[in-house]
């Protein structure tokens, strides 16, 4: 694949697509221990036809991002957190963890390797790292990989949904995401694999995507798509559902703080029942693709329901957007520890 060349980046017109990076971070688990680590330019992994990862699923990652800011210093956000999910995300599959801190310095390595492909500060683009592991090795029998590789590539993007920060519509699938017990609440890549063809009827009805009910009663909502779900009740609560098949956003924990401390509401992790949406003025997707992502409306049973506007973002939800993308790019106070700088 050809090297994608920076001159030829159109920074106020990015997708959300994959590009060739000069650099990105790898290392190797072999007899036991995590060898070879550091920047390489080869974006192809080579890997045993019997790899664990391509017949049993045992592939985790991570997304996050790299933000340009005012003063053109570049800083990420919550990295530490990233570095935690994964390894619990490793721990349920069996996986060695990388160690976290680590995690943390190989993300600021592709940073600095590619640091001419963040985004400039003022075109809403960032900089997304996709930090990955897969179980290799020739294991063929049902069994954890006797080897792994972990990987961390990285690529100038926009906004995940189409038309940034405005309304958007979803409807509610009757397919389940994960189970109580299962997956849910780790990035792993059968999850995803499972949401493909709940996504695609989705699309081909107008939607931007659906919208996971529980998988007991499919009575509660649970996420959106691949993001979190919030809404503000009419009594200005902030509340994102509570289940243990849901992954723990960090975006959504971020958000719950600064729904608490900066706007002043009362925000909670509870159950979010379908046939009480008439509770919520406002309501969204959350997650570091898609940052904020408003619902206009969630169509159920045929029915559209309609939170603050299918045209205009709601108040909070615009606060909340402004805050977190403040923080992000360093505009607004963070708190402490959110926020660290590439050097």
């Amino acid at each position: 694949m050809t090297k994608v060349n920076v001159k030829d980046i159109d920074w106020n017109n990015l997708g959300f697509e994959y590009m060739d990076l000069p650099y990105r971070f790898t290392s190797h688990f072999k007899n036991g221990e995590w060898q070879d680590a550091g920047l390489v330019e080869d974006s192809t992994l080579h890997i045993s036809e019997a790899s664990p990862v391509l017949h049993y699923g045992q592939a985790v990652f991570e997304g996050m991002k790299a933000y340009r800011t005012p003063e053109d210093k570049v800083q990420l956000f919550r990295p530490d957190q990233n570095a935690a999910r994964m390894k619990k995300s490793c721990e349920r599959l069996l996986m060695p963890a990388f160690p976290e801190d680590q995690f943390v310095e190989a993300v600021k390595s592709v940073v600095k390797a590619n640091i001419d492909f963040v985004p400039p500060y003022g075109t809403g683009a960032t900089l997304y790292l996709r930090p990955l592991m897969i179980g290799t090795g020739s294991t063929i029998g049902v069994h954890p990989a006797d080897e792994y590789i972990f990987t961390i590539f990285a690529m100038p993007v926009g906004n995940y949904f189409k038309g940034g920060l405005s309304p958007v519509n979803f409807i509610t699938s009757d397919y389940d995401r994960a189970a109580h017990r299962g997956t849910g609440q780790s990035k792993v890549g059968g999850n995803y694999a499972a949401s493909l063809l709940p996504g695609d009827e989705a699309h081909k009805q107008g939607f931007a995507d659906c919208v996971y009910l529980d998988p007991v009663e499919h009575r509660k909502i649970e996420e959106v798509g691949s993001a979190n779900f919030f809404g503000i009740t009419k009594n200005n609560i902030f509340r994102t559902p509570k289940s243990p098949s849901i992954l723990p956003s960090i975006t959504k924990y971020s958000l719950l703080w600064l729904a608490e401390n900066r706007l002043g509401l009362k925000a909670e992790e509870a159950d979010v029942f379908v046939d009480q949406l008439d509770d919520y003025k406002e309501a969204g997707a959350c997650g570091t693709a898609a940052v904020i992502s408003p619902i206009g409306g969630l169509q159920h049973n045929g029915k559209l329901h309609v939170f603050y506007s299918e045209t205009e973002v709601g108040p909070i939800t615009s606060k909340l957007f402004e805050t977190l993308t403040g923080i992000q790019f360093g505009t607004v106070e963070a708190p402490e520890g959110w926020v660290q700088t590439v050097e």
